[in-house]
């Protein structure tokens, strides 16, 4: 077994898209609608595996507004994304570029040789990359 994506509702379908297709170079696949309900969605991929779904109901309300994963880890459920990357200082200017905002700069994490960080995407996600060379164990 293994994660097939991860998804994301977002209040503007497009904006957050094209956020992740320029922050991350990610490449939109598999748009859909779902009528009943009045949702729509998007993935977006790269060629290593990994999936992005946004999903976007209107009147959609804003869930927890977390600035950094300490208070985040104060709310149960879903908390952030992760991406394992080969640099996490190239990424984080990278992403700071693109108009993420720094919830924890580059650093030391707690797992011995690995260094991480976070931001928030532009509607507040948090996303987490760090280099962690092996699976988690």
């Amino acid at each position: 077994m293994h994660f097939d994506h991860v998804g994301l509702n977002v209040g503007d379908l497009e904006a957050q898209a094209a956020w992740y297709e320029k922050a991350l170079g990610l490449r939109r696949t598999h748009p859909f609608t779902v009528p009943p309900i009045e949702m729509t969605g998007i993935f977006l991929i790269d060629g290593n595996g990994i999936a992005i779904e946004l999903v976007h109901r209107p009147n959609n309300q804003a869930g927890m507004d977390a600035p950094n994963p300490a208070v985040a880890a104060l709310t149960r459920g879903w908390g952030h994304i992760c991406l394992r990357v080969d640099d996490v200082d190239a990424l984080y200017a990278q992403l700071i570029t693109a108009g993420a905002e720094s919830a924890m700069a580059p650093q030391e994490s707690p797992e011995p040789g690995v260094r991480f960080a976070w931001v928030r995407d532009p509607e507040g996600n948090l996303i987490e990359f760090h280099d962690r060379k092996t699976p988690v164990i």
